[in-house]
């Protein structure tokens, strides 16, 4: 079973995990109300295998202890215990070298179950965290392409629409009033835009980004 500390600026709770954590058949080596009292306490002959981090504590936070700890002391695996389950502050222990994160209101249950893939795992990722990362990971390509589409003229996004059609690079030149050799400047400034090589990428790319209403084509 682990050696764990608990890093939590409220007592009663600090506490509370404490016995829960000792039923469950694990030591806990010592407790601390914020990161300056945990560096304190901290006594490189004993590490804990596990630490239980709050975020939200005066002086020294959990981002600021976490990424201290990776830092200095890698090997210890940081489980982040908060109130908060929005995806900036997921996110932001994670990065920080965070292992795992869970909710105080969790069950303990779930709580087991974390202490368990911690220590035999290395890291453990809840279903609230899975989510909330690939939500994060979706609004990210999102932006991305958003990003990419807002660095596109008018008459670039005009060539993406055509090139959805059957129509010839000739073709699509008499279409647009230019000549085949201005088509080509488009294509390439396109290929070379948004990372694509082909017609058919070039094509896919204007319909995922509704340049082209794709039950027209």
């Amino acid at each position: 079973m682990a050696a764990i500390a608990l890093v939590d600026d409220h007592v009663l709770l600090r506490n509370g995990l404490s016995c829960l954590i000792k039923s469950l058949g694990h030591s806990v080596i010592f407790e601390a109300d914020d990161g300056n009292d945990f560096c304190k306490k901290l006594d490189t002959k004993q590490l804990p295998e596990i630490i239980l981090m709050d975020i939200n504590m005066p002086g020294m936070d959990g981002y600021e202890t976490c990424r201290w700890l990776k830092k200095n002391h890698p090997e210890i695996k940081v489980l982040a215990l908060s109130m908060y389950d929005n995806e900036t502050s997921i996110i932001t222990m994670l990065k920080a070298g965070a292992k795992g994160y869970i909710l105080k209101d969790s069950d303990p249950l779930q709580l087991k179950m974390a202490l368990h893939d911690l220590e035999h795992k290395g890291y453990y990722y809840s279903d609230l965290v899975n989510g909330k990362l690939i939500h994060a990971i979706n609004q990210l390509d999102e932006n991305e392409a958003t990003k990419k589409m807002n660095h596109l003229s008018e008459r670039e996004k005009d060539f993406l629409q055509f090139t959805c059609t059957e129509l010839t690079y000739r073709e699509i030149a008499e279409k647009m009033f230019v000549s085949p050799r201005t088509i080509d400047g488009y294509r390439d400034a396109l290929f070379e835009k948004l990372q694509i090589k082909t017609r058919v990428g070039l094509a896919i790319y204007a319909i995922k980004n509704g340049l082209v209403d794709i039950s027209k084509v």
